[in-house]
């Protein structure tokens, strides 16, 4: 994996995925404001992930 042996990319990359649920995260409120509950529930599942997999980048990048 090209992340593996670069834990500054591997930061980056982490903090990236982190920006992205947070963007997600919060702008899921305007789907259940206009009665499209089903897609607010799926970005806020999709925010959810992307939160945890950022976490877990910027994790092992400080490990190194």
């Amino acid at each position: 994996m090209a992340l593996a042996g670069d834990p500054r990319r591997q930061r980056l990359v982490g903090l990236l995925v982190l920006g992205i649920a947070v963007v997600l995260l919060v702008s899921s409120p305007t789907w259940f404001a206009s009665d499209r509950q089903l897609i607010g529930v799926a970005q806020l599942a999709v925010g959810v992930l992307l939160a945890a997999v950022g976490a877990v980048l910027l994790r092992r990048a400080a490990s190194r």
